[in-house]
């Protein structure tokens, strides 16, 4: 396959960027670099993606209409991944333009695209966060989600529907999958497994909100990558699948498997819940599982085993270079 990856210097894209290259898949990726996060870590990934044979890569922004519509008129491409996304919940509260701008300006360019060029099949990225506060004791798909508690969960809510326009309209069939708080080497700086194994590192204090008594759905990205690139490989006319560990744990004993990883307690300091944040997050992964055979192999015992091994050989020179935001 010919296949485009936006966002392909992010963490999901940039692991689903090397599998499909390894099983020899032409890669085409595209991000703008922005500065959301560290820029080195964007540019670490990318190193080593052009280091493989098979992959190319186009520096734009997804609100580029000329230049997205240029490069699908160029590349033909097969399929299309749709990663790049404003992620972070908080950030949400402080900048909302770039949510619209990248989330649904962005998704709306990308299957504006590909109805010009005639493309018709494309997965793209949505989020565990569309559930909201639900009270349902594990998250279903079926399940009504018309009360967003942030407006990034909004804005992911809102791809679905355009993908679900676009494939009512123009017959593009997409497959979004909803992930759950994806963990794992090369993770992002801004989530809470790289926060608080810096913390530990580097001897200063992590923020932990609610005094640590939320449970979430931590999905090992190995996991992901795999029901991604099943999703790739499957057209299912419009769907929407949840990829989760498929199994709910409280954030002190995540806090205590990474503890464990790096080799001594973090200092920690307790705040109230946020504003945006939930309680609970737990997937059904039922429907994943029928339709794409898809489910979770790697325990969080071994995943965050991974992680801090990688975390221990990277970040030292990370630190050193100076940017580590």
């Amino acid at each position: 396959m010919r296949v485009l990856i936006t966002g392909c210097a992010g963490f999901i894209g940039f692991h689903t960027a090397l599998k499909l290259l390894e099983r020899g898949e032409t890669v085409v990726g595209l991000d703008n670099l922005n500065d959301y996060y560290s820029p080195r870590l964007k540019g670490d990934r990318l190193k080593l993606l052009m280091d493989k044979p098979g992959f190319n890569f186009t520096r734009a922004d997804l609100t580029d209409r000329n230049a997205v519509s240029k490069l699908f008129a160029r590349a033909k491409f097969d399929v299309v991944c749709h990663l790049a996304a404003q992620a972070g919940v908080r950030f949400s509260l402080e900048n909302p333009y770039v949510y619209i701008d990248s989330n649904v300006m962005g998704t709306t360019v990308i299957f504006e695209a590909a109805k010009e060029s005639g493309l018709k099949h494309l997965v793209y990225a949505s989020s565990s966060s569309v559930y909201g506060k639900t009270a349902a004791s594990v998250f279903q798909e079926d399940a009504r989600l018309d009360w967003p508690i942030s407006l990034y969960a909004a804005t992911k809510k809102s791809t679905e529907l355009i993908a679900h326009a676009y494939y009512h309209l123009f017959g593009i069939q997409s497959t979004g999958l909803r992930y759950f708080t994806v963990y794992g080497p090369w993770g992002r700086p801004d989530m809470f497994a790289f926060l608080l194994a810096q913390a530990i590192h580097d001897g200063t204090t992590v923020k932990v909100f609610n005094k640590g008594l939320m449970h979430r759905d931590f999905t090992y990205i190995d996991d992901i990558v795999a029901g991604t690139v099943a999703a790739l490989d499957k057209p299912l006319g419009y769907e929407v699948l949840n990829l989760g560990g498929a199994k709910t744990t409280l954030l002190n004993d995540f806090i205590a498997l990474i503890e464990a990883g790096m080799g001594k307690p973090a200092k920690k300091k307790y705040l109230p819940l946020q504003k945006g944040d939930v309680l609970k997050t737990a997937a059904d992964v039922s429907k994943v599982k029928k339709l794409l055979g898809w489910k979770p192999q790697v325990s969080l015992e071994e995943g965050i085993a991974q992680f801090c091994v990688w975390f221990k050989q990277y970040y030292p020179t990370f630190k050193k270079a100076g940017d580590y935001r």
